[in-house]
This record gives structure tokens, sequence and C-alpha cells, in this order.
């Protein structure tokens, strides 16, 4: 932050995040799940989900430990249901764009970050074949919109009247409501503070010592 910057934008730190990855792609392959879910707290890859497996998994050993009963079908349930609309926006896209065929890509980021000074900041974002498409950040109370294709998205969804407040309320409440639980599923893992391992090693050249430190 420079000198210019006023105080009162410093944005408060991240306490701890929740990040849900997903990536479905038109033509699937083995090794190449036509639909793939990956969940993050603090970085950390803590779920799985892919239509090979068909099944929600846990990838920490808290998590595995920490979840209520029923907790993985219902992951499951919703996954396979996201897995479908993914692939419906695929074939929409396909007219969009003009698909002649070939591989190609759905991706989604969503989450939320809960900050130090208790406040929640979050988005929603979508992109195809790699490039941005739709997306929506928790407190701006609208769609960004990449090109023409997402201008009908937007449209579409400004004229159904609810989607606005289902994302906020996704960002805002439910979002942060889980990601709180996974912390708590994992807090002595996800709060440990380990000292660094360091390492220095020198190499001469030419009468020049070049030291290089390792962290």
């Amino acid at each position: 932050m420079s000198h210019l910057d006023p105080p009162n934008l410093r944005v408060p730190p991240v306490l701890h995040s929740l990040r849900y990855l997903d990536v479905a792609v038109s033509e699937p392959s083995p090794g190449i799940p036509q639909y793939l879910s990956l969940g993050y707290v603090d970085g950390i890859l803590i779920t799985r989900y892919d239509s090979e497996r068909g099944r929600t998994e846990p990838l920490t050993p808290w998590m595995a430990a920490g979840a209520e009963p029923g907790y993985w079908d219902r992951e499951t349930q919703i996954n396979e249901w996201n897995r479908l609309m993914a692939a419906t926006d695929l074939e929409i896209l396909r007219d969009r764009y003009n698909w002649s065929g070939g591989l190609h890509t759905w991706q989604r980021l969503s989450g939320c970050d809960l900050l130090s000074d208790g406040s929640v900041r979050g988005s929603d974002r979508f992109s195809f074949d790699g490039r941005d498409s739709i997306s929506f950040e928790l407190g701006s109370g609208s769609f960004v919109v990449a090109d023409g294709a997402a201008q009908i998205t937007k449209r579409n969804w400004e004229l159904e009247g609810i989607m606005v407040d289902y994302w906020t309320n996704y960002l805002e409440n439910i979002c942060l409501e889980w990601l709180r639980k996974y912390v708590g599923y994992g807090r002595e893992a996800l709060e440990r503070k380990d000292p660094p391992d360091v390492h220095v090693s020198g190499k001469e050249e030419h009468g020049i010592l070049t030291l290089s430190c390792h962290a």
C-alpha cells in the first residue's frame, strides 16, 4: 500500500477462507471426469467429488471425523445436482458460442472469507474455456459480465429477480456458517503455528559468494 492510500480503505486480514472449485467438461475421458468439485479451507484441500466415483469424500482426517451423520450423503446429492446443472450450462453455451465440438470446460469458483474484524467477503465466478464469463461479488448487488453470451445470462437472472438475494444469502450466511463449522473441525491443524525450516547455502563464482536462503 502506498502512502497515497487512505487508511480507511485498508482491508482487514483474512482469518479463514472457504472455496469450492467446480469443473465440468464436454468430453470426459478416463481420468478426466465429466464433473469435479474440490473444497478448500484456508487453502487446504478438504473434500472431493467427481462423477467417476460418484461420491463426496473427505480429504483430511479432521473432516472425516468431524462431519455430522448424513453430511456426506447430502454433499453427494448437492454435487449430483450441480453436475447436472453444469452439463446443462455446457449445452446452452454450445449454442451461444457456436461451438462445433471438441473439448470445452465450464468452471466455477465460489466461496467466502472471514475477516479479522468479523466481516465477510465473498464471490461467485464462472468461466468457460478458461475465460471469465459472469461473476457476483458480495455487497455489489449486481453481476459483472465479460462478453455477450454472459450478458444473456445476466439479463435472465435479473428477470428472475431472485438471484441477487440468493447469492447474497449464500455467501454472507450459508458459506460463513459452514466455514465456521469446518474451522471448528480442524482448528488444531488450521491454527497450528510451526516455525519455518530454513536452509542457507552458498556458491562462489569468480570471487563472488552468492547465498541462497530457502524457508
